[in-house]
C-alpha cells in the first residue's frame, strides 16, 4: 500500500491547498475567493492554465454551474481570461493592482480579533501535526523533510508564501493522520493567504526559514514538546507582524512590501 507521505508529496502543498474541497459547498463566492487569493498571493502564476471546469468542480466538491459562476467573478475582477479552441481554457493574468495594494486591502477588511483568532486556530492544528510527526517520523521521513527544506526557496515573497504553507502541509503528512492532513489543507486554503502575507518582510522570511529547520530537527529527534513549542512561537510571531501591519494601515500609514 502506498504510504500517505509518498502520496501527498506528489503535489506541492500550497497548490494542493488551493483546490481543497470547500467547507460550505455550493457557494460561487468561495470559489472566487479561493482562486483570487491564490492568484494575488502568487500560488497560481500569470499565464498558467487552470484545471477544467469539470476538474475544478470535482476537487472543490461543488456543481459545475457553481464553478462557472465563480470563474465569472474572477474574470470580472480581471484575474483570469477564457480562451476558446482546442488549446483554450481559463488562464491566469497578472492583477492590475500592485501586491502592496492587495495586501492593504486584505488586512483592512480584517478585524484585529479575527487575526488573533485565526492564528490561535491555525497554530493549534499545526502544533498538533508537528508533535505527532515527531512521534511517528522514521529516519527516511526525516531525510525527505530535510531534502524538501533544502529545495525550498524563501528568498522572495512569492516563493516564501508557497513554501511556508508547504512546510506545514509536509508536517501534517508526517503525522500519518489522514484527518490532520485534510484539516491542514483546509486551513491553508482558508487562512494561509492571510498568514503568509507576512512573507513580504525579508526579516520574516529569514526567520520563518530558520524556524522551519529548527522544527525539522526537533521532529527528527522525536522531540514532540520542542516541535510543538517552535510551531506555536512561529505562528505567534507571524500574528504579531500581521497585527502591527494592520495597525499601521488603519492609521493611514504605509506598509513596506
Amino acid at each position: 500500500m502506498t504510504r500517505l507521505a509518498d502520496t501527498a508529496r506528489l503535489a506541492p502543498g500550497a497548490r494542493e491547498a488551493v483546490f481543497a474541497q470547500l467547507v460550505d459547498a455550493g457557494r460561487a463566492e468561495q470559489v472566487a475567493q479561493r482562486l483570487t487569493d491564490a492568484i494575488t498571493l502568487g500560488v497560481l502564476s500569470a499565464g498558467e492554465r487552470l484545471p477544467s471546469e469539470a476538474t475544478l468542480a470535482k476537487r472543490f466538491g461543488v456543481a459545475s454551474i457553481t464553478i462557472r459562476e465563480g470563474l465569472g467573478m474572477v474574470r470580472e475582477a480581471g484575474l483570469v481570461e477564457t480562451r476558446r479552441g482546442r488549446d483554450g481554457g481559463s488562464f491566469v493574468i497578472a492583477p492590475d493592482a500592485s501586491h502592496g495594494e492587495l495586501v492593504h486591502s486584505r488586512l483592512r477588511k480584517l478585524a484585529r480579533v479575527e487575526i488573533s483568532d485565526l492564528a490561535v486556530y491555525f497554530s493549534t492544528i499545526a502544533a498538533g501535526c508537528a508533535e505527532r510527526a515527531a512521534e511517528r517520523t522514521s529516519p527516511l521521513d526525516s531525510e525527505r523533510l530535510d531534502a524538501w527544506l533544502r529545495d525550498a526557496d524563501f528568498g522572495t515573497a512569492a516563493s516564501a508564501r508557497r513554501n511556508a504553507g508547504g512546510f506545514y502541509l509536509e508536517l501534517a503528512v508526517l503525522s500519518q493522520s489522514t484527518r490532520l492532513v485534510r484539516e491542514q489543507i483546509r486551513l491553508q486554503a482558508e487562512f494561509g493567504p492571510v498568514l503568509w502575507l507576512s512573507m513580504n518582510s525579508p526579516v520574516m522570511r529569514e526567520e520563518t526559514a530558520w524556524t522551519a529547520r529548527e522544527i525539522a530537527a526537533a521532529v527528527s529527534d522525536h522531540d514532540g514538546a520542542q516541535s510543538r513549542q517552535l510551531v506555536l512561537a512561529q505562528i505567534q510571531t507571524i500574528a504579531e507582524w500581521l497585527l502591527e501591519a494592520k495597525g499601521r494601515i488603519d492609521r493611514g500609514g504605509e506598509l513596506d512590501v
